[in-house]
């Protein structure tokens, strides 16, 4: 795979015109409010694992709608003292899987909570939360699952539970009253997808302190479909092949749930990472969500990867921002 996007020169540099909705704060707002009228409800079951280093929680808390969503929460073994904690947003089609999944972040000394994604987790790795909104006619995935209007739209309810996620890490006690996590040391983090949710999150939640947002899928979305024909955002592209007059109601959804959008209004410190021949994520609109990002941040570039980014040294990156940050 050859450089297929802008030079780096130019990707630096980068940064489009915003095209935010006149209440997109008002309709977050509003969202976020509806959520609250649920009950948190957050529920951490001990599960056994042959993990001697780490405990295992399963989670579920009330997200969007007072929908349960599933979740694992990984702490080291006899911790004491409030921990620093990861919220962590899984890629597309992927599910929380088991607990031995997740070791890095726990291994380390974090809390980590790894939310479910609701109504994926069969692409890859197996899920357990389901999606019971209805929708219209909609092009296979879910990139275009209530398309149409921004109140059905299926980021919708995935960022609302994202922020719901935050709110329930910082619920966790512990096993003891002096240990749990500390509300004033709560990362977001993601790959793709995941990456994508974290910098909405980063955005929407006030307990957010810090963004880890890797290849982010989600962000530039007039650009991303014109310019790859990878999925997910191929997907889009061929519901508009078939709804041909559907074009701008798309695009004026979609404005809602652009990571550009919540890129200007996140000032939490943020790291991001690229891969120059990733044409999943194409590197012009990773760039730009970097770009509008209002609070200090850095990009780690890969110029010879595709969508797996930078991998394990990515995550030693990670941990190593973590550790100056938290």
């Amino acid at each position: 795979m050859a450089l297929f996007d802008f030079p780096l020169e130019q990707l630096q540099t980068y940064l489009p015109v915003l095209n935010v909705p006149e209440d997109f704060d008002a309709f977050w707002q509003q969202t976020l409010q509806e959520a609250e009228k649920f009950p948190l409800n957050p529920r951490f079951q001990e599960v056994q694992t042959p993990l001697k280093t780490l405990q295992a929680f399963d989670v579920t808390f009330a997200g969007y709608g007072g929908q349960d969503i599933k979740g694992w929460l990984m702490v080291p073994r006899n911790a004491a003292g409030l921990l620093p904690c990861v919220v962590e947003f899984l890629g597309y089609g992927g599910g929380r899987g088991e607990p031995t999944d997740h070791l890095s972040y726990a291994s380390a000394g974090y809390a980590h909570l790894i939310m479910d994604t609701r109504g994926q987790g069969s692409g890859w790795r197996k899920g357990d939360t389901p999606d019971p909104e209805g929708s219209g006619p909609q092009h296979p995935g879910f990139t275009t699952r209530g398309i149409l209007h921004p109140e059905s739209y299926y980021y919708l309810r995935v960022f609302t539970d994202g922020v719901r996620a935050v709110q329930a890490a910082q619920a966790f006690s512990g096993i003891d009253p002096d240990s749990g996590i500390d509300p004033d040391r709560i990362a977001v983090a993601g790959e793709s997808q995941g990456g994508g949710i974290a910098l909405a999150v980063s955005a929407l939640s006030k307990q957010a302190k810090l963004l880890l947002s890797d290849v982010p899928f989600l962000c530039h979305f007039q650009r991303a479909i014109f310019i790859t024909d990878n999925i997910p955002y191929v997907e889009i592209a061929n519901y508009l092949r078939v709804h041909r007059d559907s074009m701008d109601q798309v695009l004026q959804t979609l404005s809602y749930f652009d990571g550009l959008h919540f890129a200007c209004r996140s000032t939490v410190p943020a790291l991001f990472s690229v891969a120059l021949m990733d044409q999943t994520c194409p590197p012009s609109t990773v760039y730009a969500a970097h770009n509008h990002h209002a609070g200090p941040k850095d990009i780690v570039v890969y110029p010879f990867n595709r969508h797996e980014g930078g991998q394990g040294e990515q995550l030693l990156r990670r941990l190593e921002f973590l550790e100056t940050h938290l």
